[in-house]
């Protein structure tokens, strides 16, 4: 195939029209591809003097020994052009988006009673392939769902009729505990196996309200032929689905197919965040670096990022949002920046993550220099704080099966623990097991006191727990009137999720992360105080009951012995003049011959 081929003295020549020009240099290699809306007008910037080109650009352009193009119908025809060509070749001066990961996908095989299972190599001929997931996690929560949904097989036998007629094969264990239906045996009809495939690619695809509804109308069906057994088993899957559904970070199911993109730059790099919506919630989140080669406007990185990101994560998306505006409109791409709504705030997510994920890099790349306060910093980073957060203080509650409800809190300063600061609190004005109200009333007390002794609030207060206890300890906040303040945050251990007060969606960061590491550091040691205090108030009441069974010594007496003892072997060593001192000499009697009473017994 002849490609029309051009000296670097005739660019002027070159039509104008939309397309692909390629730069190669003295030694006939590739340097640079880009995409036009006319050919003749973008390559003759390079060349023209006085265009305010930067030294980065000019570079190249001394390189050029000639130059070759391809014509498409439209500008955006060109765009994806650029980015096969780019992708392919990975010219020296076009774009590095930095991301040498294989991703996984799962395969539903083309065969009699296909399987799904997951891989990273694409063999076409083989099935459907589904993916790619953002991380190996996401695509074995869909594996697992599936796999809990539907018998299944996970055996790669051959089940071609003719293998199943000569009873070759006998069923496994999974038959036996319930996971498979024993096709190798023929005891499932291929065309019912299908039936459960069928659903199995909505959910693949990321349709899970097809699934839904077919569960549904199944139960329904069921149900009013009064099989409530069958109803019931299609009920559980229904629950499955809505489970897993729940555990998605819900949007708005108004929003179908959305693409969502930000970018934030330095200096050399650009960030870029990617979330895909499907049916109202984000069921991928992914976020790239791209190096900088000639100095690229934000616009054209934050376009080589989705078209790119768009092409990999096979999204088919009608709507794209971006948190930037672009030099230009494409046709064949929808894309604008929303300004109020659910929408803008879906670019406020991205736009965090992006951010986020900047700061790590940074911090990775050994910028952030100041080891005693790296961790701190790097946490300030991420939590947007105002100040680095060298005083926190973290609260967590304690009530096993309802009992004695107590709460904990612990300090850090500088990053480390200053446990004379801990504190223990029972909880006075909740009755019964109420976690919100308990954390309400110790937040309130601890900071009442502060105040009103003067003392100096913490740079940041942690919450163990989610959305809930957060809103429970905003609210004693408010009444003291130091909300805002005091930055908040509640870290939920489901997850490691991150909350602040008033945010629909949650922080998410990076499990390997020193500022993860530190906030779950001191929620950790936030649990164990609370647990130990707990352990030491049950086992304290237990001995309080044991005492109480000697004749004249009651509740309070009991308290007095054990809170000037400390445990049961000092009261059993001690003087008796000791313990008369304490309960009176005629309670310390009945007390030392229930004592010699129980050595003998």
């Amino acid at each position: 195939m002849l490609v029309p081929s051009y000296s670097i003295n005739d660019y002027n020549t070159l039509p104008d029209q939309p397309g692909v020009y390629k730069f190669f240099n003295a030694e006939k290699d590739l340097i640079y591809v880009g995409k036009a809306k006319s050919l003749k007008k973008r390559v003759a910037s390079y060349f023209v003097k006085g265009k305010g080109i930067n030294h980065k650009t000019k570079r190249m352009v001394r390189e050029i020994d000639r130059i070759e193009i391809t014509l498409v119908n439209s500008e955006f025809d060109a765009l994806l052009l650029e980015n096969n060509l780019i992708k392919k070749t990975q010219p020296k001066y076009n774009i590095l988006l930095k991301d040498d990961k294989t991703y996984p996908y799962l395969v539903l095989t083309k065969e009699h009673f296909p399987q799904i299972y997951p891989t990273r190599r694409l063999i076409p001929h083989k099935g459907t392939y589904f993916g790619p997931f953002a991380s190996v996690k996401a695509m074995n929560n869909v594996l697992e769902l599936i796999r809990n949904i539907f018998t299944i097989r996970t055996c790669k036998l051959d089940l071609s009729p003719q293998k199943i007629q000569e009873d070759k094969y006998k069923v496994c264990l999974e038959y036996h505990i319930g996971n498979c239906l024993g096709p190798c045996e023929g005891k499932q009809k291929e065309s019912e196996y299908l039936e459960d495939i069928e659903q199995a690619k909505h959910i693949l695809k990321g349709n899970l309200g097809i699934a839904k509804g077919y569960f549904k109308n199944q139960m329904q069906k069921a149900a009013e032929t009064l099989a409530f057994e069958r109803a019931q088993y299609f009920k559980e899957k229904l629950d499955l689905l809505e489970k897993f559904q729940s555990k998605s970070m819900v949007v708005n199911p108004s929003i179908k197919d959305l693409d969502v993109f930000a970018i934030v730059s330095d200096e050399k790099n650009s960030y870029v965040n990617y979330l895909k919506v499907k049916n109202g919630a984000i069921i991928i989140t992914k976020t790239v670096e791209l190096k900088k080669r000639l100095d690229e406007s934000e616009g054209d990185l934050l376009l080589t990022a989705i078209v790119r990101l768009r092409d990999q994560f096979n999204s088919d998306a009608e709507e794209i949002i971006i948190n930037v505006d672009l030099e230009e409109n494409y046709e064949g791409l929808n894309i604008h920046v929303p300004k109020i709504g659910d929408k803008k705030h879906l670019i406020e997510l991205s736009l965090k993550n992006a951010k986020y994920y900047k700061q790590e890099k940074l911090l990775a790349s050994g910028e952030v220099k100041d080891k005693k306060f790296r961790v701190l910093k790097q946490l300030q980073a991420d939590l947007s704080l105002q100040e680095i957060p060298d005083h926190i203080e973290c609260f967590d509650n304690s009530n096993i099966q309802g009992s004695n409800p107590v709460a904990s809190m612990v300090c850090f300063l500088n990053g480390k623990p200053a446990v004379k600061e801990y504190r223990h609190y029972h909880i006075k004005t909740v009755d019964g097991p109420n976690d919100f109200a308990s954390m309400t009333e110790v937040v309130g007390r601890r900071y009442k006191r502060l105040i009103e002794d003067e003392m100096p609030l913490p740079k940041l207060i942690v919450i163990d727990g989610g959305k809930g206890q957060l809103s429970s300890a905003v609210e004693a906040l408010k009444e003291l009137e130091i909300y805002g303040k005091v930055p908040i945050i509640g870290i939920a251990k489901r997850l490691e999720e991150i909350y602040f007060p008033g945010d629909q969606y949650p922080l998410h960061i990076d499990k390997k992360s020193e500022s993860l590491r530190l906030l779950q550091r001191i929620r950790d040691e936030a649990h164990r105080f609370a647990i130990t205090f707990h352990r030491n108030i049950r086992s304290k009441k237990a001995l309080g009951t044991q005492l109480t069974e000697v004749n004249g010594i009651g509740e309070n007496t009991a308290e007095r012995l054990l809170k000037h003892f400390k445990s049961f072997k000092k009261i059993k060593s001690a003087e008796a003049k000791e313990i008369e001192e304490i309960i009176g000499k005629s309670k310390a009697e009945k007390l030392l011959v229930w004592l010699e009473n129980q050595k003998g017994g």
